[in-house]
This record gives C-alpha cells, sequence and structure tokens, in this order.
C-alpha cells in the first residue's frame, strides 16, 4: 500500500522536494500530517482542485492525517502568484461567505472524519507586532523578491504593495502552526510551499517535503481552468451542467483530464481512450458526474446531453417564442407563461430541477438569454426573445 502511493504520487506531481525523504518516510510506514491552503477568494471551487483533493483522499485512505487550511487570514492579502498586479483586497465579510462554501465542496471527496481544518486566523489574527517582526525575520527581502511574479512587476514598472510581502511569511507560518509534515498544492504554488520550509527552520522544525501537481487547462483548452475566465466545470454545478461542459472540452485534453480527476482506475482510462474520442470524453463526463453528484444522476444527465446535441430533439426555431417581462426572473416567466398559476408553485418545480435552459437544469438564479429554449417538464418549450 506504501508503495502504490508513492507511485500514485510521483506518476502525477510536477515536482517533489525532497524526493528521496519523502518515499522513505512514505515507505517506512510513518504517518504524515499532509497539508493543503486554500484561499477563499471565490465562493466556488472547480474540478481543477480535484487534481490535489484526489491525491490527499490518497493519503487519508492509508491512514495519514489531512490538514486542510482554509486562507481566511492570508485572503485578505491576496496571493501574488501568477499574478502581474496586486489582487483586490476583500473585506472580512466576503471571505467568511466564501469560506463557508469550502466544506461541502471539499467533503464531496475527502473524508470528513479524517480531515482536520483550520483557518489560519486562529493564529494570524492574534500575532502582535513583535511576533510579526519575529515572523519577518526569518527570511530575506531578497529572498520574497526573487519569487518570478515580482520579479516581473519590478522588471515591468508593475507596482508591488508592500502588503503582499506577508504573504509567503504567513502562509510559511501555517505550515509552523500545523506541524506539516508535507505540504501540496499546484505548480504555480511551488515558491510559497518551498518559501514555508524556510520559515519552518527558522522556527527549528524539521522542514516539510512539498509536492506540486499540474494546473488543469480550462474547457477552452488554453488557459488554466478559473471561474473568472469562465472556462471551469465547478464542484457544485448541476450534473447536466457538469456533463455538458466535459463534453465540450477540446479532444486532446481529455486523456489528461481522464487521468487527473476522473478517479477511473487506470485499467478503465486505457479502455475509455480506446473507445475513440468521443466515447473517451463521455466515460470522463459520466464519471465525474457521478463523483461529484452520485451514481443516480448519471443517466439523466447523459439523457440530457444527448437529447439535445445527439437526437436534436428540440429545434429551437421551430418553437414559439416568448419576450419575459424580466429575463432575470425566471419564476416569474414561467407563471406569465402560465405554465404555473402560482410564483411558489414555480418555483417549487425549479427547485427540483424541473426546469432547463438549451437542456441544462436551471437554478432559481438563471437569467434568461436571446434564443434560449426554455422547458419545464416534458411538454413545455418555447423560444426565448430579449427586447
Amino acid at each position: 500500500m506504501a508503495s502504490d502511493l508513492w507511485e500514485r504520487l510521483q506518476s502525477r506531481a510536477v515536482q517533489i522536494h525532497v524526493a528521496d525523504h519523502l518515499r522513505a518516510r512514505i515507505q517506512s510506514g510513518e504517518m504524515l500530517r499532509v497539508k493543503l491552503g486554500l484561499d477563499p477568494t471565490a465562493p466556488d471551487l472547480h474540478v481543477g482542485h480535484l487534481v490535489v483533493l484526489d491525491v490527499l483522499r490518497a493519503f487519508q485512505d492509508r491512514g495519514h492525517t489531512v490538514v486542510a487550511i482554509i486562507g481566511d487570514f492570508t485572503a485578505l492579502i491576496g496571493d501574488p502568484s501568477g499574478r502581474s498586479d496586486t489582487r483586490p483586497v476583500l473585506t472580512p465579510q466576503q471571505v467568511d461567505a466564501n469560506a463557508k462554501t469550502y466544506f461541502d465542496q471539499i467533503f464531496k471527496i475527502l473524508d470528513p472524519a479524517r480531515t482536520e481544518i483550520h483557518g489560519n486566523s486562529e493564529w494570524l489574527a492574534s500575532m502582535g507586532a513583535a511576533e510579526v517582526l519575529g515572523l519577518l525575520g526569518k527570511q530575506t527581502l531578497q529572498a520574497v523578491l526573487q519569487r518570478d511574479d515580482f520579479s516581473r512587476r519590478i522588471k515591468a514598472g508593475n507596482p508591488i504593495g508592500a502588503h503582499e510581502i506577508l504573504y509567503p511569511f504567513n502562509q510559511g507560518y501555517d505550515s509552523v502552526a500545523v506541524r506539516a509534515d508535507l505540504e501540496i498544492g499546484g505548480s504555480d504554488q511551488l515558491f510559497n510551499l518551498m518559501f514555508g520550509r524556510e520559515v519552518q527552520r527558522g522556527y527549528g522544525q524539521a522542514p516539510q517535503d512539498v509536492a506540486v501537481f499540474p494546473l488543469l487547462e480550462g474547457t477552452d483548452g488554453v488557459r488554466k481552468m478559473s471561474k473568472s475566465l469562465d472556462n471551469s466545470i465547478g464542484l457544485m454545478e448541476a450534473p447536466d451542467q457538469v456533463y455538458g461542459k466535459t463534453m465540450s472540452i477540446p479532444d486532446p485534453l481529455t486523456p489528461t483530464y481522464l487521468k487527473l480527476i476522473s478517479g477511473l482506475e487506470p485499467e478503465s482510462i486505457q479502455a475509455a481512450l480506446q473507445g475513440g474520442p468521443r466515447e473517451a470524453k463521455a466515460a470522463l463526463a459520466r464519471a465525474l458526474v457521478g463523483r461529484l453528484w452520485g451514481g443516480a444522476e448519471v443517466a439523466p444527465a447523459e439523457e440530457a446531453f444527448d437529447a439535445r446535441y445527439r437526437r436534436r430533439e428540440i429545434r429551437a426555431e421551430e418553437l414559439a417564442e416568448h419576450r419575459p417581462a424580466d429575463p432575470a426572473d425566471l419564476v416569474g416567466t414561467l407563471v406569465e407563461l402560465g405554465w404555473y398559476p402560482t410564483r411558489s408553485q414555480a418555483r417549487r418545480v425549479v427547485e427540483q430541477g424541473g426546469v432547463s435552459l438549451d437542456g441544462i437544469r436551471a437554478g432559481l438564479e438563471a437569467r434568461l438569454t436571446e434564443g434560449t429554449v426554455l422547458r419545464a417538464g416534458k411538454r413545455n418549450y418555447v423560444r426565448i426573445g430579449v427586447g
């Protein structure tokens, strides 16, 4: 079991520091504290996060302790990783609202009973000035400014906020506070994770090992997955949306997605790939819907996709058009159409998943747009006109 964990880790990681040391610890059966930091700068996680969450679950399944750090304090600073400018400063209220959403999302993959969760405000918010100065004394300013993000901004003449210098120190102190043996993250986090080793040394702790993993490209096949880039598949999106978005990814991405986030065994991945590009992508879509929402949701999600895109059951141009009084009021539109007598009944149908837009289940917050096919039940269809 220890050897297969190491092989899984090695086959997926972009870099491991220090590989020989970590391999020896895993193979000796030592129980490790494995840390993952998540800054709640947005309310939703996406399937790109499954890359590291799957690794954490593999450690859990072999008895190791997973320590998830919700960066409710560091999110107020903003991680400069991958940035060409200073992140907007979030309010404590925004951070708190985002952080509350993370637990339901990470527990789609992690075992709550074997997950230790902390907000780093537990130790960072109470630091006095002397303690902050002591932390800053554990590394040099030159070491911080060597990070690529800062050096590029200096060369480009873009400003670096003084508060941003604190970020790697604070994240490094997280490792001190929880006595991390291993920290994992995306490849864009390598500097922060390695910096944490030095902060631990400064406090007399053995430095954590570090493993970083590839950043998943988004559904556009070009940029890393991000909700702000509109190329993500959210962990909390409805099953039919997960299925449909997965089927939209470029074919060359399918093998990578299957390997990193499908949760399928290598034999099943190989079988899916041998079935051709479409079958491989469908196997991936079924796997993701099943992982996130359970097996009972797979068939309805696939049926909705096939009805819309394969059998072409609905031809928008042949449908009657309706121009809603308020395109942002889905419930009101359903009542306008006469499909339901009251708003409360219409709302209940939406909440139960009985309303779709272009074959994708609609939520209460859905906005109606030009040309969208609105469907409720089996027989109610209309094409939306706006303006």
